[in-house]
């Protein structure tokens, strides 16, 4: 198992908590412990929300515990009682991601002696906000890991598999089980990267003052996102439909093939492009010249589909849906290319991208 960031983080986070708690000298430091383990977040900005969030949780478990207790003891049907009047609260406030702390710091108030009462439950709520702050110290001390390099990575890994696939459906070359299973972990990996790219978000709107350059590669590598969707997009819809494809006409499967081929290309280039890796001058819509355009393509659909057996409902409908995403993959590379070509024209300075780290 890897050693991440986030579990490298939160351990630094416990230790310091019970550190400090030691040289305060509080009498509960496990309890700094457990508050930095709720707060430790990947990201400064999400780790500043937990902060506030957390803090309200605390005070709010702290109020109740101590209301509670003096009003009506701490038998455990009164703690249970309490608890749930915290969860209610919390909800209502909007602050689902601290019931747990509030609850943590309600019972740890709760069962605390009757012997200074107040004087103890003040110290647990001290101990607790400890441990938040220490989360957040380290957090922000130990930066987060560079998501610019990590997105980019996955986008692109992602997209040379399906690009890989979609070759080999073309030509009917893939082994189905596989390729169902592939599938399955795709749609799990650009999960995962549309996970990255909020995390980068984040990270750029803490750390930097927004600007056109940064705005710029934010919609940059949405839009990449959006393009490696329309292409596993036309690798479902590839196996999907697959006998209907390996039923068309011959030239008709050599065209489709020809400009599918021609977008896989385009979609590897584009990605070169933003690297630097290809110049910027190139044109690569002349460069990647394909024998099949896109209005052929059109026509051939359309013909077929005009030569449909009248009693086969469906094939039309198929056959228009597998043009369409071919069409709209196009226009989200076409679109792909202008936002890098307008970066790298007016951000000349800040157009270099490391993603190699």
């Amino acid at each position: 198992m890897k050693l991440g960031a986030r579990m490298l983080k939160t351990g630094i986070a416990i230790t310091l908590a019970l550190y400090i708690a030691q040289l305060l000298n509080l009498p509960s430091p496990i309890f700094t412990g457990i508050a930095a383990i709720f707060a430790i977040q990947p990201t400064i900005y999400r780790s500043y929300l937990s902060v506030v969030e957390q803090v309200q949780g605390n005070i709010i478990g702290a109020l109740l515990a101590v209301t509670f207790y003096l009003l009506f003891g701490s038998h455990l049907l009164i703690v249970g009682l309490a608890a749930i009047v915290a969860i209610v609260i919390m909800v209502k406030l909007k602050l689902e991601n601290s019931i747990r702390l509030a609850l943590v710091t309600l019972i740890v108030i709760m069962e605390a002696p009757s012997e200074q009462f107040l004087y103890i439950a003040s110290l647990r709520t001290f101990s607790i906000f400890i441990g938040i702050l220490s989360a957040f110290v380290v957090n922000f001390i130990f930066l987060p890991p560079k998501y610019e390099t990590k997105l980019f990575q996955s986008i692109s890994g992602v997209t040379e598999d399906i690009l890989k696939w979609i070759r080999l459906t073309t030509r009917f070359a893939s082994e189905d089980q596989l390729l169902k299973q592939d599938i399955g972990s795709i749609k799990k990996r650009i999960t995962q990267v549309n996970q990255l790219y909020s995390m980068y978000e984040e990270e750029r709107r803490y750390f930097k003052k927004s600007d056109w350059a940064k705005i710029r590669k934010l919609v940059i590598y949405r839009q990449m996102i959006q393009t490696t969707q329309k292409s596993f997009d036309i690798l479902k819809l590839q196996r999907k439909y697959e006998n209907i494809l390996y039923k068309l006409p011959e030239h008709l499967q050599v065209e489709t093939r020809e400009r599918i081929d021609y977008l896989l290309s385009y979609h590897e280039q584009l990605l070169l492009k933003y690297l630097g890796k290809v110049r910027q001058e190139a044109d690569l819509d002349d460069a990647l010249y394909g024998e099949t355009d896109r209005d052929q393509l059109r026509d051939s659909f359309i013909n077929e589909i005009r030569k449909s057996d009248p009693e086969d409902v469906f094939q039309p409908y198929h056959l228009m849906r597998i043009l369409s995403a071919i069409i709209e993959y196009e226009e989200q590379l076409e679109q792909l290319d202008k936002l890098i070509r307008a970066f790298q024209t007016y951000h000349e300075d800040e157009s270099q991208v490391d993603v190699n780290k």
